[in-house]
């Protein structure tokens, strides 16, 4: 019994031996190893997962990604071929394809995004610098035709009007058409290029900010001339439209005077055919009261009706 504790002890003890000493090594699903010997790649690539030997202390385990890697470049000052100056960012996903040739050509994933700088901003500038600005930064004419369908109710600028024929994705496409030419023998496979962002130069940028300005103001005056034309228009309508009631009400107002004057006419001349002297009698009264007073002074004739019933009035006793 002591005997077999003993073996067991001395297994253990191997065990830890061999695995301090580097003889085993474990190889993850997402990772691809290559060994080296001394510094130098011996063998090819180790790709399939699991538990894996090599020589102890002569040989070092170099562990790489099999998944999709990020490449984040930095934004580069690039002439299109209309000769405007504009700041290009782009940003790419790649993959270590062939462990063995990345660490032989670029050693470290480090020394793989350095490659990938010179290649990827290098196919971007060939490929701006053969295009105009406008195939950069749209993908259709999709505003052209909307704008032929709103006709002048919209301003356009000109530049936004320029039929592309190529556009930005198709860039993107030549782009990695380029540097995916240069990236195999580096062990590299570029998998998507992607322009991030577009932005103009200062001076190109200040030229577009007054272009688009003096183009609001454009539009701003348009709309406020149309506007003032309007407002005379609705001016007009409105002052017709009041005339047309002032004279209504002035045509009806008039109507009514007439019908009352007709009215009263007529119970005047009613009230005089049943009483033609106490008619006569009444309104010369009303004549007396509106014509004479205290101070009044009247000089008549005799045979005058304004003093036929002054005359036969008698003195009081």
């Amino acid at each position: 019994m002591k005997k077999l504790l003993n073996v067991f002890i001395a297994l253990i003890i191997l065990i830890i031996i061999i695995a301090m000493s580097g003889v085993m090594y474990v190889v993850n699903e997402t990772e691809q190893v290559v060994i080296t010997q001394f510094g130098k790649p011996v063998g090819n690539p180790i790709t399939s997962a699991g538990l894996h030997f090599k020589k102890p202390f002569i040989q070092k385990a170099r562990h790489f990604e099999k998944r999709l890697l990020e490449w984040d470049g930095d934004p580069n000052q690039i002439p299109t071929k209309d000769k405007k100056y504009i700041w290009v960012d782009t940003t790419a996903r790649w993959k270590i394809v062939d462990a063995l040739k990345f660490l032989q050509s670029v050693n470290n994933e480090m020394g793989g995004h350095a490659r990938l700088d010179d290649i990827i901003n290098s196919a971007t500038r060939d490929t701006v610098t053969r295009h105009l600005l406008v195939e950069t930064v749209r993908n259709s004419n999709r505003i052209v035709e909307e704008a032929k369908e709103v006709g002048k109710d919209v301003i356009i600028t000109d530049e936004a009007l320029e039929q592309i024929e190529v556009g930005r994705k198709a860039l993107e496409k030549i782009i990695l058409h380029d540097a995916s030419e240069l990236a195999p023998q580096y062990g590299i496979e570029i998998v998507d290029v992607r322009i991030k962002r577009i932005n103009y130069v200062e001076d190109v940028r200040r030229k577009v900010y007054d272009r688009m300005i003096s183009e609001r103001k454009r539009a701003a005056e348009q709309y406020r001339s149309e506007g003032q034309g309007r407002r005379a228009e609705i001016d007009g309508q409105r002052g017709k439209e009041l005339k047309l009631i002032t004279s209504e009400a002035y045509r009806q107002a008039e109507g009514l005077k007439g019908k009352a004057d007709a009215e009263v006419i007529g119970i005047y001349a009613k009230a005089y055919n049943q009483g033609p002297e106490f008619y006569s009698f009444l309104k010369t009264l009303e004549t007396y009261k509106k014509t004479i007073d205290e101070t009044s002074t009247i000089i008549l004739t005799t045979d005058s009706d304004y003093y036929k019933y002054l005359k036969s009035l008698k003195p009081i006793k």
